[in-house]
């Protein structure tokens, strides 16, 4: 571990004033007690956040292909297009489960999907226009910097024209997939083919030039040390000062990380994965060493509703979003946790004595849920879902 100058009391006052810490001090945090840390991270949470709401927003996961040919180890979901269980979506099938989420009061569609080379330009500019046409409500953040950097080499087109083409064509922004750990030793063992650092940044870059939504986001427990984890933080942290500086203030809205998932990939018994402790002393210092990205988002598809809800005391104030479908994590993990309710993300808020918001993708509060009616709640019996044999 790098050497801090602090003692651990000290670096957590200063960790808790808001100070910026220096690499080797983010570093240091690694080996203070979780529950100390996670006091510095919650103080800021309360400080930059309201500290009485917790938000989520309405949204579907669309992976419009499966068909990939990056192979990541990590990744169980991605076929090749000779396995017949390949598939890629035509506009009328993802119009079908946008109507399904404009029906639940839905505003945002995350669209992402493999490294399909049989796909031309023509296939995602008309996506996009399908979208905008026929559901003119729904906000598109598609396409992740891993697909975006195929279409640059495949397609003929600068980064700044490509990205031109996808905003006229009804581009809102750019999902955060492809993040990992971004130190490229990691990189390199996990997925050799997998989008390197350089790349990701530059993309992320030109798109929050271009005025697009953005999100930061992370995953532990390919085997990277504190020290990798620390600068994958201070590169996130760095490119937000640049936008915030440099780009009218459109730098990542939020930053979401989560635990590797090895079940059914490559990966599975090689790669070490990390715990729920893990990842909540993870989301505690991210908390701590991105002071200038305000919102912390916790994952519960891959850690589960209960360490997701104890994950709104670690930093997060935010618990990302129904997603309606997921198959991704959820195939890497092995279980079939790719969805939640309303109600369910109001009952972890409230019962971790929150108030519930809704938001939009820029984390701005839309609407505030009748919570008596989500739970169901009357006034002979307040907690009437929790009552055996209650009404679901």
């Amino acid at each position: 571990m790098s050497a801090c100058a602090l003692t651990g009391s000290e670096l957590l006052d200063k960790a808790a004033s808001g100070e910026r810490l220096s690499a080797p001090e983010i570093e240091a945090l690694y080996g203070l007690p979780l529950p100390e840390v996670a006091a510095a991270a919650h103080h800021l949470r309360l400080t930059r956040r309201d500290p009485q709401t917790v938000t989520f927003l309405i949204d579907r996961n669309i992976n419009y292909t499966n068909v990939c040919n990056v192979g990541c180890n990590f990744c169980a979901f991605y076929r090749t297009r000779r396995q017949k269980d390949s598939y890629t979506l035509d506009y009328e099938e993802i119009s079908a489960k946008i109507r399904e989420l404009e029906a639940v009061g839905g505003t945002r569609i995350l669209l992402q999907g493999g490294v399909n080379p049989e796909l031309g330009l023509d296939y995602y500019t008309g996506l996009l226009r399908h979208v905008k046409a026929h559901h003119p409500t729904i906000r598109i953040d598609a396409f992740s910097p891993e697909e975006v950097l195929f279409m640059e080499k495949s397609f003929g087109l600068s980064l700044d024209d490509l990205l031109d083409t996808l905003i006229d064509a009804g581009l809102d922004g750019l999902p955060g997939a492809g993040g990992e750990i971004l130190e490229d030793e990691v990189r390199a063992k996990a997925a050799p083919a997998r989008i390197r650092s350089a790349d990701w940044f530059r993309i992320i870059d030109a798109a929050q030039r271009k005025g697009l939504y953005t999100i930061a986001t992370m995953v532990i427990g390919f085997g990277e040390t504190y020290a990798q984890r620390t600068a994958h933080l201070l590169k996130i942290r760095e490119q937000q000062d640049r936008a915030l500086r440099d780009y009218g203030g459109n730098g990542f809205s939020g930053f979401a990380m989560w635990t590797l998932q090895t079940e059914h990939t490559r990966l599975h018994g090689k790669a070490p994965g990390a715990t729920a402790h893990e990842y909540l002393e993870q989301l505690a210092i991210a908390r701590i060493a991105l002071d200038n990205v305000p919102n912390i988002q916790a994952s519960w598809p891959a850690q589960g509703f209960k360490v997701a809800q104890a994950a709104l005391y670690y930093g997060a104030n935010d618990l990302g979003s129904t997603m309606l479908e997921e198959n991704v994590v959820s195939a890497a993990g092995g279980h079939g946790r790719h969805s939640a309710t309303v109600r369910e993300l109001i009952r972890i808020a409230v019962d971790a004595g929150f108030t519930p918001a809704i938001r939009n993708s820029r984390f701005q509060i839309i609407a505030w849920p009748d919570v008596d009616a989500a739970l169901n709640r009357t006034e002979q019996n307040p907690e009437a879902e929790r009552a055996v044999g209650a009404a679901s």
